[in-house]
């Protein structure tokens, strides 16, 4: 089977439950909306799902031209409105200190009660989204060979939910960590530059539905992705890439890997 994309996923609000497109514009910031917001907790510091699992059951919708940002809780519940902001605080966004303006209105709240600590809800500065690696890697890949090689490791009879790595597009039709050696890439009509690995953290041992601790990633990983590979990040899983040239991406669309 030639390389196909096998799925699209994005989140509106970093560290909340990821959701799937069947096809989207990648622009140089890769998926439009793609963690337009994140969260810091009491001390600025920026928090996802590692730390607070049950902010994976939240859904999150924005409408970014009518201004509007919604959250679904699991028990039904919705908090909705419009996209008011306060003004810039300085946030710790891992390494770097960025300047972010707090969402007004009850989203903060809601989300405090749900993740059981004090939350705050920030706008991702223009300069600066929430995905990890910025413009230098707009958007991930990892292909569902490695999901196999992973579940083999596991000794697992299920497939490895592509959830847990909480990946733009997956990629069917390649060997195990293929996307390892790339450089160039075309996806559908955009043409991506891998940048380098993805490592892991714990929140990959999370479920992606309940959020509750259930699957031993690292120490899969460990097992055979810790030694003996070139890796730019340790306990590699996927790769980041740069968008060099836009264009559109639908499930189902060719992959081609450059020489």
């Amino acid at each position: 089977m030639p390389p196909r994309v096998a799925w699209i996923a994005f989140t509106p609000v970093k560290g909340l439950r990821l959701r799937e497109l069947a096809e989207t514009q990648v622009t140089l910031d890769g998926i439009p909306g793609d963690r337009a917001f994140f969260l810091i907790d009491g001390d600025g510091t920026m928090v996802n799902g590692k730390r607070f699992g049950a902010l994976l059951t939240v859904v999150a919708e924005h409408d970014a031209e009518a201004g509007r940002l919604s959250l679904r809780f699991p028990d039904g519940r919705e908090v909705a409105g419009a996209v008011e902001l306060g003004d810039p605080l300085p946030v710790r966004f891992y390494r770097m200190t960025l300047q972010a303006r707090p969402v007004l209105g009850d989203f903060s709240a809601a989300l405090s009660q749900h993740a059981g600590a004090p939350l705050r809800l920030v706008a991702a500065p223009p300069e600066r989204s929430g995905v990890d690696r910025g413009r230098d890697g707009a958007v991930t890949l990892l292909s569902t060979g490695s999901l196999e090689r992973l579940r083999a490791q596991a000794g697992g009879a299920e497939p490895v939910d592509m959830r847990r790595f909480r990946m733009s597009f997956g990629i069917d039709g390649v060997a195990a960590h293929a996307e390892d050696g790339w450089r160039d890439v075309r996806v559908g009509e955009a043409l991506l530059r891998v940048r380098g690995n993805v490592g892991r953290c714990a929140v990959t041992t999370r479920d992606a539905d309940t959020g509750v601790v259930d699957f031993p990633t690292l120490h899969h990983l460990a097992a055979y992705r810790r030694d003996g590979i070139e890796t730019s990040e340790p306990l590699p899983f996927g790769v980041h890439a740069r968008v060099l040239e836009p264009g559109r991406v639908r499930v189902g669309d060719a992959v081609e890997p450059l020489a």
